[in-house]
């Protein structure tokens, strides 16, 4: 059994509607803590951290996340290479890119792809999994995980095993096939079909030979991308050049690569694992009470069965109910039976064409030096709570058409208007007159929070005209 350690590269640049309201264009599900305490994202940080098993991970992700990709990586202690997409391009492009980064750091890398929004449950297992796909991968194999179904599910792709390679655990894929209809999904499951997880290991040179025969115009948007890429020129990102990285056709691996491929090896996952596509899926990895029950968040149930009930802040009761969803968040709530849990993301293309704006954002804005939520909104004014990180430090700005008075409810404000610097404590207030130049940020070592009361004739987030900006925003 080999001892190269593994790379593992993690694609965290996907969105997520079906888990509409938690999952938002502004906030994807793989940064969300769906099952458990830590982000999906994280827990797939952690699960690849081993360091006998495996090397620092590359993240594959937006421009719109990257510090959140940064900021959770930390969190849980990892330090990991940021690799900016400057456009979706499916999963072809991004784990090409990915697979060419690593193998600038070794020409004989061993690559894992895996997915930031999905669980995988039975670490263990899943190492052993690892393991197996990278003797499979020294031989000249591309591996996909399988996944023993549970049930004749019409929302995954299924494969079909070939002859073993003398791997333990390890066979060459005789067929892929697409999601298919209830009975056919039965049909695969009584003739031992798997899963395809959507999760690969390989070899990163013989990934990017097989893209360039199969998909040469996508290998060439890539590898110049890739060459062009500007590194350690945006606070230690990786950004692909966005003019050859656009010329990549829209395509997943799959498609580009695992279907045409004859060096296609699949290894048996014996690990619980779901792609977290739906709410419903998020019942068979959570928690369980006798009921059957997924709560989460102040809940309280009663006289329910078999219900995901997901409370954010207020509490939210179910009595005398079964087989719902029930999600509540600040400013929306979702009501769907199970069984219709594939529907959500129909319902957001509706909220979409209605332009609400709860479709894309939380009432919580996540911004690179912390948050803000809006808390109260009228004529001519709006109340909201400011939230910045140790260190954090917002753009030095000024608005045309409002004033803003700020009252420090926690830790220290450093507050900058023109050429004067304060400081400024908790149960204390500042005002910021129309036009003033002005800075926010906070030197200390815990979460400044403040109100903030801005009143005037026009209160969009347009009205901010950056002077400056440490996080070089536009």
């Amino acid at each position: 059994m080999s001892s190269l350690r593994i790379i593992p590269l993690v694609l965290a640049g996907g969105a997520g509607t079906r888990l509409w309201p938690l999952s938002r264009d502004a906030m994807p599900k793989q940064f969300l803590p769906l099952v458990g305490e830590k982000s999906t994202y994280q827990q797939a940080l952690m699960r690849a951290s081993r360091s006998d098993l495996f090397a620092p991970p590359i993240v594959m992700t937006s421009d719109a996340f990257r510090f959140f990709a940064r900021r959770q990586a930390e969190d849980v202690g990892i330090d990991a290479t940021v690799v900016l997409e400057p456009m979706r391009r499916d999963s072809g492009p991004a784990i090409a890119a990915g697979a060419a980064f690593a193998r600038q750091r070794d020409p004989d890398a061993i690559v894992l792809a895996i997915a930031a929004d999905h669980v995988i449950l039975d670490t263990d297992l899943f190492h052993d999994a690892c393991r197996a796909g990278r003797d499979a991968a020294m031989q000249g194999y591309i591996v996909t995980f399988g996944i023993r179904p549970t049930a004749p599910k019409t929302s995954y792709g299924y494969l079909r095993r070939g002859e073993p390679l003398g791997v333990e655990g390890v066979s060459r894929v005789a067929a892929f096939v697409e999601k298919p209809d209830a009975a056919t999904a039965a049909d695969y499951v009584a003739n031992n079909y798997l899963w395809n997880s959507g999760n690969f290991l390989f070899r990163a040179d013989l990934l990017l030979t097989e893209l360039a025969r199969f998909e040469p115009a996508m290998a060439k948007a890539v590898e110049e991308g890739v060459a062009a890429a500007a590194i350690d020129s945006d606070l230690g990102f990786v950004r692909l050049d966005a003019k050859a990285f656009a010329r990549a056709p829209r395509k997943s691996i799959d498609y580009a690569v695992m279907e045409k491929t004859t060096h296609a090896a699949v290894v048996e996952g014996r690990f619980r694992w779901s792609d977290i596509g739906s709410w419903d899926a998020v019942l068979e990895v959570a928690s369980r009470d006798e009921q059957g029950n997924a709560a989460s968040g102040p809940v309280l149930a009663i006289d329910a069965k078999r219900c995901i009930v997901r409370a954010e802040g207020r509490l939210t009761a179910v009595l005398g109910v079964e087989d719902l969803i029930v999600v509540t968040t600040p400013d929306a709530v979702l009501v769907l039976p199970r069984a219709r849990a594939e529907d959500v993301k129909a319902l957001v293309g509706e909220i979409q064409r209605q332009g609400r704006a709860e479709a894309k954002e939380h009432r919580r804005v996540h911004r690179p030096w912390g948050s803000y939520e809006s808390v109260d909104v009228g004529d001519r004014f709006q109340v909201k709570r400011i939230v910045v990180a140790p260190g954090g430090k917002l753009s030095l700005q000024k608005h045309h058409h409002r004033a803003e008075h700020w009252v420090v409810v926690r830790g220290t404000a450093e507050v900058t208007i023109g050429e004067k610097v304060q400081m400024v404590h908790e149960n204390e207030s500042i005002y910021i007159p129309i036009g003033s130049v002005h800075r926010l940020a906070n030197p200390g070592r815990i979460a400044l929070e403040l109100i903030e009361v801005q009143t005037g004739s026009y209160l969009g987030e347009d009205d901010i005209i950056r002077l400056d900006d440490v996080y070089r925003r536009n």
